[in-house]
């Protein structure tokens, strides 16, 4: 199962982004989204599940969207929140891979085994961090995680 992972899209999706997750099976977005369309170009591609992050707080399209969501991806039990401070009050036994985003930092953390990953921010460029999202490779029995650079 290929698996798009975005995050921090703050209103812009680049054509970049929607090219690298042409044919994946299922995206996760891992909040502070910007802006409802921003949804529907990606569920347009794929099973979207996402979770608001803290600038979708107030807007009203965000209302139905939750803080943090758990779910199997083929075998694999998830968490899904937008900021990794929230993760110790949210964490289930048994999770094997927590998707973050919020810092725009990426990052690829196996811990013992249980795999921690931040996308980074496919958005507007902040301070000097790159434009990055994530794909992952699921198997039954692994989960092959690499970073994608949007930018040059």
């Amino acid at each position: 199962m290929k698996v798009g992972v975005i995050s921090d899209t703050h209103g812009l999706l680049r054509p970049q982004a929607l090219a690298a997750l042409q044919g994946c099976d299922r995206i996760l977005h891992a909040g502070d989204i910007g802006k409802p369309h921003i949804l529907e170009q990606l569920a347009a591609l794929a099973p979207l599940h996402v979770v608001r992050g803290n600038n979708d707080l107030n807007a009203p399209w965000a209302e139905e969207l939750t803080d943090h969501l758990s779910f199997d991806l083929d075998g694999w039990q998830v968490l899904l929140v937008h900021d990794l401070a929230d993760v110790p009050a949210v964490l289930e036994a048994g999770t094997r891979l927590v998707i973050t985003g919020h810092s725009h930092k990426p990052c690829i953390e196996w811990r013992g085994d249980r795999l921690y990953l931040n996308p980074g921010s496919a958005g507007p460029r902040r301070f000097k961090l790159p434009v990055t999202l994530a794909l992952l490779d699921v198997q039954d029995d692994s989960i092959e995680p690499r970073l994608i650079s949007l930018l040059d």
